[in-house]
């Protein structure tokens, strides 16, 4: 694998290396200097992967080939086969990334192209959002299950409790060490997008399940591949991101309505805005880049209030 261009690469380097070559070393970038998921590298290196065959890129030289109107033909493509238009907006995302990455190495010479081309807009879906007496349902459920002192119910409880309590993502769940938990101060120490630190509260219901867990739940599925994870699965190594969306669908199914662990980051969101939470604050406590990212909760308690409104005023 190549993976050595730190500045721009001469000619000859340019046609000695393949166009999958280019897209791995476009992959380490994403991994390693910006800190992106697997998932998300997974889905921006098969986009300029596609983006090569359509143009019939074959080495690195060819790349210097991509300019503006290719890109759009390529995008209005996806449009005519009719895809939808947030995974249009994905595929534009991935290719400013990348023309704006293969521009700073030199295989564009030119003006980066990208930085021209528009983003599909994509219509805006508001999150699923599980009432307050849903989650109790859930929650209760599994604490309800944990007494029993299985490991598996356990390690559920305390999962579903700091999903929901603290506002993670599954990715930085799934990361968290037995050191991140400040049992003292109820704090969480999360790794975020981009490698981003931050600090969040926990409630007491959360801390109480995971103290059962590291007491009662852990041991029981220590191995020797365990490390310093907080999390396990049942071959006793960091826990997986399926399992973890695997036990909220099943957790979730038995109230009549299956929902993805991202639903439990969206309720806590709109929970603390609707209590009274700043959107500051909870930009914060979510770990957004952008303001703007976090005021989709505004939109969701006001949809909430609308429905609520429309169901129960006489003059709705």
């Amino acid at each position: 694998m190549f993976t050595g261009w730190v500045e721009a690469p001469t000619d000859s380097a340019e046609g000695d290396v393949t166009a999958g070559e280019v897209v791995a070393d476009f992959g380490l970038f994403l991994a390693r200097a910006k800190g992106r998921s697997p998932h998300t590298v997974s889905g921006y290196t098969s986009d300029i992967t596609a983006l090569f065959e359509f143009a019939g890129i074959a080495t690195g030289r060819d790349v210097s080939e991509i300019d503006l109107p290719l890109l759009r033909a390529w995008l209005a493509g996806y449009a005519r086969a009719g895809a939808a238009q947030a995974s249009q907006a994905r595929r534009a995302s991935s290719v400013r990334a990348f023309t704006a990455w293969a521009h700073t190495r030199g295989l564009i010479s030119s003006t980066d192209p990208g930085r021209r081309l528009s983003t599909p807009r994509s219509g805006r879906h508001l999150p699923t959002v599980l009432r307050a007496a849903q989650l109790v349902e859930v929650l209760d459920a599994a604490e309800a299950a944990a007494s029993e002192g299985d490991p598996i119910s356990l390690r559920d409880s305390a999962m579903f409790e700091v999903l929901y309590g603290s506002g993670v993502r599954v990715a930085e769940l799934v990361g968290l060490e037995l050191a991140d938990i400040d049992a003292e101060r109820r704090l969480v120490r999360v790794v975020g997008k981009g490698a981003k630190e931050r600090r969040v509260p926990i409630g007491l219901p959360a801390m109480r399940a995971v103290d059962l867990w590291l007491l009662r739940g852990r041991p029981q599925l220590l191995g020797v591949e365990s490390g310093a994870a907080l999390f396990l699965g049942r071959q006793g190594r960091r826990i997986d991101p399926r399992v973890v969306r695997r036990s909220v669908s099943l957790a979730t199914s038995a109230m009549g309505e299956t929902v993805s662990p991202h639903a439990l980051r969206h309720s806590s969101a709109t929970h603390m805005v609707e209590g009274g939470a700043d959107l500051r604050t909870v930009q914060e406590f979510l770990g957004h880049e952008s303001l703007a990212t976090t005021q989709i909760y505004t939109h969701v308690s006001a949809e909430r209030l609308r429905s609520v409104y429309e169901r129960a005023h006489p003059r709705a």
